[in-house]
C-alpha cells in the first residue's frame, strides 16, 4: 500500500513539474494579429530542424513586432542570409526569445546597429551582444518591425524560445502561443523497407512504396503485405493548420506493432547541434532523387537525435514466419488532432534468393579514418567521420570534371576538394572559380580559396565540380531617376545588381565621396539607401558604387542629383 501510494505521489509530481516546466502565461504572442503559422516547430527542412514558429504577417511587411516578455536585448545579428535582422532578448525566467526577418528594429536600437555598420563600413554585423542594461524591455514593447530579410521566402515573423543557458530551442507552443487548429494531419504515402540481408518484402529484396487509401476522418488503411525478416517503415506526412493553406510539420509520429509501441518521436525540444541528424531520420537518398521526405521510424546507428522515446530496436520489426501483424501509425499535430494508418503484415518467407549487388571501387571510405585521394590534377580529402558508415567511394575525372561520388549520400562535415592550377596563366586564374555541376543548368559557385598552383573549396556535398570561368562583369542600373534630375521627393536611391557568372561578392557605395550603406536584398537584386542615415548639405549630389563578383569582375556607375538640403 505505501508503495502504491509513493507512486501516486510521484506521478502526480511528475505530472505538476510538467505542467510548471513551461510556463502558459509567460509569454505574449510577438504580433497583436491573429496568430496564423506558415511554419511550425520541428519541421524537415533542408538539412535541419525548423528551430521556431513562421508567423503569417498578411503578406505585409512593417508590421510591429512586440517583446513577448519583458527582459533586455542580449544579442543583435544583422546578416545576408539566415534570420536576416535578428534580435535577441533574455528573459530573467531563464528563456530567450528570438525575432527573426525583420524589416529594422524599432529606432533606439536602429541607431545603435547603424553606428555599428557605419564604422564597420559593411551592411552584415556579426552577432552583436549589448550591454545588459542597454536596452532593457518591458512585455510588449515594440522591439523591431517585421520583413523579409535574410533566407526568407517571404514575408513573416521567425520566433523562437530557447533555453538560456544550454541554447536548446523549445517548442513555443509549449508556452501557450498557439494558433487555431483543429484539422487532421494528412498522410502522403508509405513506404517499407527490408533491412537485414535476410528480409523479403512480397518475395523482394527492395523499397517498397506502399498503396494507402484514405477511408475518411483521418483514418487510412493499406493492402496486406507479406514479408520476412527485420524491415522497417518510413511515413510522408503534414499538417495544415486553419486559415492557411501551408504544408506544415507534424508534431509526433508513433508506430505500434501489434498495440506495442516500437517507435516514438516528437518535436518538443532539440539542440542545434543534433539538427543536422535529421538527414538521418529521413530516407535521405529518396529526397534527393524526388524532393520528398520520408521519416523513417527505425533509427540508424549513426544517428544522434534525441527526439526519440522509448524505442523498442530501434524501430525495427523481426517478423516470423506464419505470424500476422498489424502495424499502427499515429500521427499527431500539437493540438492533438490524430490521423492514423493501419498496415496488416503476414510472415512468410520467401524461398527467392537475391544477391545484393558487391560495390566495389578504388576508393574504399572507412568512416573513422582520415582519406586523400589525387586523381587528373584533383585532389579530395575527407576528415574522420566525414561519412556516417564505410563506403566504397565513386571518384573520377573526365574532362575536368571532378565526379565526386553522387549527392545522395549525407555527410556528417565538410571535405576539402583541390584542383591543381598550375597549368593555367596568371590572367586565366585570375577569371576561374569552382563550381558545384551537378545541376549543369545552373552551375553554384562554392567558396573559392586561391594559392600560387591551387584552387580549394571545402563542402559537404557530394556531385560534380570543376573550373569555371567567369569574364562578365555585373550589371549595375541605378534606378528611378536619370542623371542631373530633382528627386527632392525621393526617401531611398535603389540599384538593381545582378551577374551571370561566379554571383555578387561586394558592393561599396559613397554619396557626395562618404561611404553610405546599402542594404541587399539578393532576392529581388535590390541595393536600396535611406536617405535619413545621412543629412545632406547643399542641393547637388553625387552618388557612385562599385559592384563586385567573386572572382573581382567591378563595375561602377555614377550619377548626378539634386535633392534639397536636410534640414
Amino acid at each position: 500500500m505505501k508503495h502504491f501510494i509513493y507512486l501516486l505521489i510521484l506521478l502526480f509530481t511528475n505530472n505538476f513539474f510538467g505542467q510548471k516546466k513551461y510556463p502558459k502565461d509567460y509569454f505574449m504572442p510577438p504580433l497583436d494579429i491573429p496568430i496564423v503559422l506558415s511554419g511550425t516547430f520541428g519541421e524537415l527542412r533542408s538539412n535541419h530542424f525548423h528551430s521556431g514558429i513562421d508567423i503569417k504577417t498578411q503578406g505585409k511587411e512593417g508590421l510591429k513586432v512586440l517583446a513577448s516578455a519583458s527582459g533586455y536585448v542580449s544579442r543583435i545579428k544583422v546578416q545576408q542570409y539566415g534570420y536576416g535582422k535578428a534580435i535577441y532578448v533574455t528573459h530573467p525566467n531563464g528563456y530567450t526569445s528570438v525575432y527573426g526577418h525583420l524589416s529594422k528594429f524599432s529606432s533606439e536600437i536602429e541607431r545603435y546597429v547603424k553606428a555599428i555598420q557605419y564604422k564597420k563600413k559593411a551592411y552584415q554585423t556579426g552577432n552583436i551582444y549589448p550591454k545588459k542594461n542597454k536596452f532593457i524591455i518591458k512585455k510588449g514593447d515594440v522591439i523591431a518591425f517585421s520583413g523579409d530579410t535574410g533566407g526568407s521566402g517571404g514575408p513573416h515573423l521567425h520566433f523562437e524560445i530557447r533555453d538560456t543557458k544550454t541554447e536548446n530551442i523549445i517548442n513555443p507552443m509549449l508556452f501557450g502561443i498557439l494558433p487555431k487548429d483543429d484539422r487532421l494531419p494528412v498522410i502522403n504515402s508509405l513506404h517499407v523497407y527490408p533491412i537485414s540481408s535476410d528480409a523479403r518484402i512480397n518475395n523482394q529484396f527492395n523499397a517498397h512504396k506502399l498503396a494507402i487509401k484514405n477511408i475518411g476522418k483521418g483514418t487510412y488503411i493499406a493492402d496486406k503485405i507479406t514479408a520476412s525478416g527485420t524491415i522497417g517503415f518510413g511515413i510522408n506526412t503534414f499538417d495544415r493548420l486553419n486559415f492557411a493553406p501551408n504544408k506544415n510539420g507534424v508534431f509526433s509520429i508513433e508506430m505500434l506493432v501489434n498495440g506495442t509501441r516500437y517507435y516514438y518521436h516528437d518535436v518538443t525540444t532539440f539542440s542545434f547541434a543534433e539538427s543536422k541528424y535529421l538527414n538521418l531520420l529521413i530516407d535521405y537518398e529518396y529526397y534527393k532523387k524526388y524532393r520528398s521526405r520520408i521519416q523513417r521510424t527505425f533509427k540508424v546507428p549513426a544517428n544522434k537525435l534525441s527526439i526519440y522515446k522509448g524505442l523498442i530496436n530501434d524501430g525495427k520489426i523481426n517478423i516470423k514466419e506464419n505470424l500476422n501483424y498489424t502495424i499502427t501509425f499515429l500521427v499527431k499535430d500539437f493540438k492533438g488532432n490524430t490521423s492514423s494508418l493501419k498496415i496488416p503484415v503476414f510472415g512468410k518467407v520467401s524461398n527467392t534468393i537475391f544477391k545484393e549487388p558487391k560495390t566495389t571501387t578504388n576508393y574504399k571510405i572507412t568512416a573513422n579514418k582520415f582519406h586523400k585521394f589525387t586523381l587528373n590534377n584533383v585532389t579530395i580529402a575527407f576528415p574522420k567521420n566525414t561519412f556516417y558508415e564505410d563506403i566504397y567511394l565513386d571518384f573520377d575525372v573526365l574532362d575536368g570534371v571532378a565526379q565526386v561520388h553522387t549527392p545522395t549520400v549525407p555527410l556528417d562535415k565538410k571535405f576539402t576538394l583541390t584542383f591543381n592550377v598550375s597549368n593555367y596563366s596568371e590572367a586565366e586564374k585570375k577569371q576561374l572559380y569552382i563550381a558545384n555541376t551537378t545541376n549543369k543548368k545552373y552551375p553554384k559557385y562554392e567558396l573559392t580559396r586561391k594559392k600560387d598552383t591551387t584552387f580549394f573549396t571545402t563542402t559537404k556535398t557530394l556531385g560534380n565540380y570543376e573550373l569555371l570561368s567567369d569574364n562578365h562583369n555585373p550589371k549595375v542600373k541605378i534606378m528611378y531617376f536619370k542623371n542631373n534630375q530633382w528627386i527632392s521627393k525621393f526617401n531611398t536611391l535603389k540599384v538593381k545588381i545582378s551577374d551571370i557568372g561566379s554571383g555578387i561578392k561586394n558592393w561599396n557605395a559613397t554619396l557626395d565621396g562618404v561611404w553610405i550603406l546599402m542594404e541587399y536584398n539578393h532576392k529581388k537584386g535590390i541595393l536600396t539607401y535611406n536617405f535619413n542615415d545621412k543629412k545632406l548639405i547643399g542641393s547637388k549630389h553625387e552618388f557612385k558604387i562599385s559592384v563586385s563578383d567573386n572572382v573581382g569582375n567591378t563595375t561602377t556607375a555614377t550619377k548626378t542629383f539634386f535633392k534639397k538640403q536636410s534640414k
